[in-house]
């Protein structure tokens, strides 16, 4: 069997990886934290900084707004593209371990089937050298 990896990898186009890229960098720790920083310091300086150095007054936050939201808009669509692609890949991995059970069923039952043979087998032995031994 092929790699389901190998295959989910090979059919995605360029803008298929830059959505999951951009969906695995943002959906961690990391990016929350810079967003978080960025936040802090963006609303720190506005609220604590001399009036004169403020870009952005209090209580408005006008810019921080703007910005944070075309970051969201564009991010959303992105996000939700590579979690369909993530989605995609996981039916991928659910068909091919599907397939591989059934196979392996199938193995099950003709060793079962085998053993079960060789289990009559052997009592017919066992039976037969009673036989003689009682005679």
């Amino acid at each position: 069997m092929k790699s389901v990896n190998h295959i989910h990898k090979n059919n995605l186009s360029p803008l298929d990886k830059l959505a999951l890229f951009i969906t695995q960098k943002v959906g961690t720790m990391g990016f929350f934290f810079i967003i978080l920083g960025w936040t802090v310091l963006w609303l720190g300086w506005n609220i604590l900084a001399p009036a004169q150095l403020r870009f952005d007054p209090y209580p408005a936050f006008v810019l921080w707004l703007f910005i944070s939201n075309l970051i969201q808009i564009h991010l959303m669509p992105l996000i939700m593209i590579g979690q369909n692609i993530q989605g995609k890949h996981a039916e991928l991995q659910s068909e091919y371990d599907y397939e591989t059970d059934k196979k392996a069923e199938k193995e099950i039952e003709k060793i079962t089937l085998h053993l079960e043979k060789q289990e009559k087998l052997m009592q017919e032995i066992l039976n037969r050298i009673e036989k003689i031994e009682n005679s």
